[in-house]
């Protein structure tokens, strides 16, 4: 294409979940609440960590930061898409897209990270429970979470730096409420080898990574529980991943099926696909956790009654 002839792209057009004015209604109201809910929950459970000095160990401090994450996570896409559809608008400039791509890239990776250091905070404490205490001290506790956010930060930055030198030409309408990368490439008019390279290279390598930690982390667990004498025990035992166990299947289930091939096979279905991990995971985290957690419903039940 003669790149003299082109147009360069200075907005896009998000077209939302239907692209149909009559649902776009409905799912403002339910995007509305689910936002709303998922900041007041996910802030509870900050509040409870801080207020409740019973809540100090490391996993309420991972899962205080998870908490944090997924506010921040819901932040990046949710309100944009609220706004546009007070303001009967569906543009997004092209540097306000790319810095959402940055920080989605960001949160979504930091979300999976954490959930890797939960896994293995899971590990010590049911395989090692006599060294727990030992091995996640504070220090370590807060330099795992420190290492996350600079590895997602420079993978995000990394991601970023290669979109923003693509060419966006006529096409601009993107079928989705947010700048997803995937979308986002698709409409690029130059190529875009180098980034789907990045996307299975190191965006794979990324993911993979808290992905096999989880993984590993649970089959030395299953592996040490099964050989408890009592069926009591094993229940006791697995009763403190149940929680976990759950919101990792429904985070990793929804972006293994969507960022795991290229970007050229991205359909407007994958759509409904993201509002699991970008939307519904960050909502139902503090449900998920809370009603399976005693100490964190009691903090729970305190801080109310304080409030």
């Amino acid at each position: 294409m003669d790149r003299s002839n082109q147009t360069r792209v200075t907005e896009f057009l998000l077209l939302g979940l239907s692209g149909r004015p009559d649902q776009e209604e409905i799912l403002f109201g339910l995007f509305l609440w689910i936002y709303l809910v998922t900041i007041i929950g996910n802030f509870l459970i900050i509040l409870a960590f801080s207020c409740d000095s019973r809540l100090h160990t490391p996993m309420y401090f991972f899962l205080a930061n998870l908490s944090c994450v997924d506010i921040c996570f819901s932040s990046v896409t949710i309100p944009k898409m609220l706004v546009n559809h007070m303001l009967r608008s569906e543009s997004i400039s092209y540097v306000e897209c790319m810095i959402q791509i940055y920080f989605f890239i960001t949160f979504i990776n930091m979300d999976g990270f954490l959930l890797s250091v939960m896994a293995y905070d899971r590990y010590v404490a049911i395989c090692s429970p006599l060294h727990y205490t030992i091995i996640m001290r504070p220090k370590l506790c807060v330099l795992l979470v420190a290492i996350s956010w600079i590895i997602t930060n420079l993978h995000a930055l990394l991601h970023t730096l290669f979109m923003v030198q693509l060419t966006f030409c006529y096409d601009n309408v993107v079928h989705h409420f947010f700048c997803d990368p995937y979308p986002i490439l698709k409409l690029s008019c130059s190529d875009t080898f180098i980034n789907n390279l990045i996307v299975f290279t190191v965006g794979g390598l990324i993911f993979l990574t808290p992905f096999t930690c989880i993984i590993v982390s649970y089959a030395y667990i299953f592996s040490n529980v099964l050989k408890l004498p009592s069926v009591h025990g094993i229940r006791k035992a697995l009763s403190t991943c149940g929680s976990h166990i759950t919101v990792v299947s429904l985070f990793y289930g929804a972006i293994l099926g969507i960022y795991m091939r290229p970007s050229s096979s991205y359909s407007v279905q994958d759509t409904v696909a993201t509002v699991i991990f970008t939307v519904v995971t960050p909502l139902v985290n503090p449900f998920i956790y809370s009603l399976r957690n005693r100490d964190m419903k009691g903090a729970l039940r305190k801080l109310i009654i304080r409030l």
